[in-house]
């Protein structure tokens, strides 16, 4: 049987206080198994206080995780806070590792840290949780799935981007076991009696689409035409912002070899020297997109309705939320940077442990069929695991 629990803490300063709190509330919480795992979350000023790796290093279990810009657990939401969600289990197992850095290439150095975190294992995880760094200038998004697929190709991949409260996230981190890096993924794999779930939420269930357009010339997260047009003047014409995070893209992936069906959100991050639009995620030449709302209401209203199938969920042990960091922008702009943590600490069954933490970019898959993941990259969407 799979147990869960969480922890958190605000001491920023006393690294004895600070793990104090984290192990006193797990040992009040939960009676560790055979094998452990723990995910952590945290602002940016853990790390450099050095809280982060004083709390992974004392704890009798391998760690991983991100910086973010506030969390949530039943107890507590959060911006200058750290927290740990714990997974434990006698028929459950596994396996913590971290790749190399990922700034010339991701392929090998995922193959080669799952190589060696998966030695002696036989036949395909369960589910891999994967924190990769916010590297989106330089590869879309969905350059992380296109690695994990190569290794571990029948496998559910499930994750967040590393992300931070500055307007630039340069203070961006991946964490293993107290060691940060802004180059580096670590990851987990699961084996055995693990069940996950998996849902996706972007946008209300009434949402109407404004405009359809087609992406006539584009190159992974790169589109340089939109209706034949160049996607700058494409933009300035129809009146798109080219600011980040302002416009939700609803992509149809119908020309992917693993489509099920379902539209995912993709946003844009910048423009290129040449004229590119870039976005977060690869956007499909040949494919078609629409644009969405936006609105504070309509990020609450989607939030809401996908957290409650978390407590409807048979036998939810522990749960992971993570929803987009651009959803909260919105909602700073209404003076409520945390409604969305506090609609998971109002919803979620107080059985049910969990963690909510802002991302950079989520990974997730929108269906399995025949045991075979549509795994996706969103934007602007809040993706849950429940295990």
């Amino acid at each position: 049987m799979l147990k869960c629990a969480n922890a958190f803490t605000y001491e920023i300063d006393d690294l004895a206080v600070a793990l104090n709190e984290i192990k006193t509330q797990l040992d009040e919480k939960i009676t560790l198994l055979d094998h452990t795992v723990g995910i952590i979350m945290c602002h940016s000023e853990f790390i450099s206080s050095g809280v982060a790796r004083h709390i992974c290093e004392n704890l009798p279990f391998d760690v991983v995780g991100t910086t973010s810009a506030a969390q949530v657990v039943n107890d507590e939401a959060g911006e200058l806070i750290l927290t740990i969600f714990v997974m434990t289990s006698d028929d459950a197992w596994f396996r913590a590792g971290v790749t190399g850095s990922l700034r010339d290439s991701i392929d090998e150095p995922t193959r080669a840290a799952y190589e060696e975190a998966t030695v002696g294992e036989s036949g395909p995880p369960k589910l891999v949780l994967i924190f990769p760094p916010f590297l989106i200038e330089k590869y879309g998004g969905d350059a992380y799935i296109e690695a994990w697929k190569k290794t571990a190709p029948e496998t559910p991949i499930f994750g967040s981007l590393a992300i931070d409260d500055t307007v630039t996230f340069s203070e961006c981190e991946t964490i293993f076991n107290g060691d940060n890096r802004k180059d580096a993924m670590p990851f987990v794999v699961c084996y055995g009696s693990i069940n996950p779930r998996f849902y996706v939420s972007s946008l209300p269930e009434d949402e109407s689409f404004s405009m359809v357009a087609e992406i006539t010339n584009a190159t992974k997260n790169f589109v340089y035409e939109i209706n034949n047009t160049p996607t700058r003047d494409f933009f300035a014409k129809t009146g798109i912002p080219e600011s980040m995070g302002t416009v939700p893209f609803v992509l149809d992936l119908k020309n992917r070899s693993d489509y099920d069906g379902v539209c995912v959100i993709a946003g844009n991050a910048t423009f290129s020297s040449d004229g590119a639009a870039v976005f977060y995620g690869y956007v499909d030449e040949g494919s078609t997109f629409s644009l969405a709302r936006f609105a504070p209401d309509d990020i609450l209203s989607s939030s809401l309705s996908v957290i409650e199938r978390i407590n409807s969920t048979p036998d939810a042990n522990g749960a992971l939320l993570f929803p987009c960091i651009v959803r909260r922008m919105p909602l700073m702009g209404i003076n409520a940077s945390l409604s969305e943590l506090h609609v998971a600490k109002e919803t979620v069954s107080p059985g049910i442990p969990f963690m909510m933490s802002y991302s950079g970019g989520q990974i997730c898959p929108t269906s399995i069929k025949d045991g075979a993941p549509a795994n996706r990259f969103h934007s602007y969407s809040l993706i849950i695991l429940v295990v």
